[in-house]
């Protein structure tokens, strides 16, 4: 069931109002990948009423009032993707296209969609009932922040949308606890995963807004205490002042259990664009998640330029078998499909199945990661379960492809000594379209470890190993690495020294090369920012002239004399 976009779906559900009105900044597609979709069913499937406006008009009331106003509160989103991220290229052009807008023209989503949606909201409804924020955009702008597009400190998003509350995380369990708060008159500002603002000191306290504005080492202080306070076991409820008030942040909400995954996957999505909005078109995104199966979430990888293990957590939780399996046989009986899954992973391929069991009873550790700068022992990886999932879902009927699309960690690969070249073997034989991805982001070292990743040498352990399989397989498979120009720490010279390396021990001219994007809440946006390595406090080099960031790129991908 698709929520309802109209007063006409709304009454066809014999209600007579809703509880709940999400307004988002893409196309509504009712699937699994897309947040305010989970958030709707999950609501709905707890006996609340709700509707979804997409990508509303921001000139005229008409797609704003269109569900009248909710009972209990407005859901905001930015979508997917920050709305600066989508609308702006790493060099700040904006975008033309728009992968989550119907017809895939960049005309539908305004800058800052969050705040513009919640101004529009108050406009025309006046003293209305509490906007609530959530999504990535928020999550990741909820304390002061450096904006790369402004290019200044700007306050918690909570402050600059005007809103009442902010649901930071996934939020899966969080709205149904927020929801029932509101419904029974309760205050939601003690549950898990909530954001407010208070005339009170609450929780340790942060740099104030004002301090980070001012100091760049006070900002470091900053994000430091609030990335380390991210993990539902260890972390502690902060707060921050913002002038006269102070932004409260409560703990994290509890990550979803393997059963909880399973239900939210089991609540009936359409996989689809709502028919109200497919009238206009096409969305691009579509081709991606239609008939692809997530099967875990959070990331331990920790890269310093990537927010996921901010957003999602950093402890992986994945679904049972089961419930992938019957995911994969719903999708066998869609009928455009044509006997192809297109992914079988999360924001890493290669994460399910097993994570640290000391980090599941302590939480994440604070005096070291996962997989940098070397795979801690205590993770064990282990592929097998990954396997017989695979296997498994290649013998349903219908069923003539699994392909693996998502990125592989090959770090995992090379330290499963029981099952990685199994699981390696097997994907290159039969789960791969051609290419598989992975991403070093770069090779010289210590532009690497500003990143987060491992030393290059391992890249090549693993290139040698899938070559040998990919011959064996007897088919011509090769894999598309991804790699990253004008990081923090990376010079002219060092993009000089990745285009040899490429060029000699790839063989290759590459092709997916993106200049670093400053997205709120990453380290490597606060070395952008500061200029300094944040864990020595020593300067790092940093790229901000945009020729120059061009430059570096194109260093990397201009093609010279063919390999021989």
């Amino acid at each position: 069931m698709f929520l309802p976009t109209t007063m006409k779906e709304v009454k066809r559900l014999n209600w007579s109002r809703l509880d709940v009105i999400l307004v988002t900044g893409d196309a509504y597609i009712d699937s699994q990948f897309i947040g305010v979709a989970i958030i709707g069913k999950v609501l709905v499937n707890n006996g609340f009423r709700v509707g979804i406006i997409a990508q509303p008009d921001m000139d005229t009331k008409a797609d704003i009032s269109r569900l009248g106003e909710p009972a209990l509160f407005w859901g905001v989103t930015g979508g997917c993707v920050d709305s600066m991220v989508a609308n702006y290229t790493a060099l700040k052009k904006r975008r033309k296209k728009d992968d989550y807008t119907p017809g895939g023209m960049n005309t539908r989503r305004p800058d800052r969609a969050v705040i513009a949606y919640s101004n529009l909201i108050r406009k025309y409804f006046k003293k209305t009932k509490p906007i609530v924020l959530g999504g990535i955009e928020a999550s990741l702008r909820r304390i002061a922040h450096y904006d790369f597009w402004s290019n200044k400190i700007r306050r918690s998003l909570l402050f600059d949308a005007k809103a009442n509350y902010l649901l930071f995380g996934m939020a899966h369990n969080t709205i149904i606890k927020f929801a029932t708060a509101l419904m029974e008159n309760k205050n939601p500002d003690v549950l898990n995963g909530v954001a407010f603002i208070s005339k009170e000191k609450k929780g340790k306290e942060l740099p104030s807004f004002e301090a980070v504005q001012k100091s760049k080492d006070r900002y470091i202080e900053s994000f430091r205490i609030f990335y380390e306070n991210n993990d539902p076991i260890t972390a502690q409820r902060l707060c921050q002042r913002h002038n006269d008030r102070y932004l409260v942040l409560n703990k994290p909400s509890p990550y979803s259990t393997t059963e909880e995954l399973d239900h939210i996957h089991s609540l009936g999505f359409e996989r689809d664009l709502h028919p109200f909005y497919k009238k206009s078109g096409t969305v691009r995104a579509l081709d991606t998640i239609r008939f692809s199966i997530p099967i875990h979430y959070g990331c331990y990888g920790e890269c310093n330029f990537c927010a996921i293990s901010v957003h999602q957590g950093q402890t992986v939780r994945y679904r049972s078998e089961d419930s992938i399996v019957s995911e994969a046989k719903t999708i066998s009986h869609l009928e455009d499909f044509k006997g192809y899954i297109t992914d079988l992973g999360g924001p890493t391929a290669n994460m399910y199945g097993f994570e640290c069991k000391k980090k599941l009873k302590k939480g994440a550790c604070l005096d070291k990661r996962c997989l940098f700068p070397e795979p801690c022992k205590s993770l064990a990886p282990d592929h097998s379960k990954q396997i017989k999932l695979i296997q498994k879902i290649e013998r349903l009927p219908g069923i003539k492809k699994v392909f693996i699309s998502s990125g592989i960690r090959y770090d995992l690969v090379l330290n499963d000594k029981k099952n990685g070249t199994a699981y390696l073997e097997k994907i290159v034989r039969d789960n791969v379209s051609g290419q598989m991805k992975v991403a070093p982001e770069h090779a010289i070292p210590h532009v690497l470890r500003l990143m987060g990743k491992q030393h290059i040498d391992l890249l090549l352990k693993f290139k040698n190993k899938f070559d040998t399989l990919s011959k064996k397989s007897g088919k011509k498979e090769v894999l598309t690495y991804y790699l990253i120009a004008a990081h923090p720490g990376c010079s002219m010279k060092d993009m000089d020294a990745l285009k040899k390396f490429t060029t000699q021990k790839l063989k290759i001219t590459p092709e997916q090369v993106q200049i670093f994007t400053p997205s709120p809440s990453t380290y490597s946006t606060l070395m952008y920012y500061t200029g300094l390595d944040p864990f020595s406090m020593t300067p790092v080099f940093v790229e901000k002239n945009p020729k120059n960031k061009e430059k570096q790129k194109t260093i990397v991908t201009k093609k010279r004399t063919p390999f021989k």
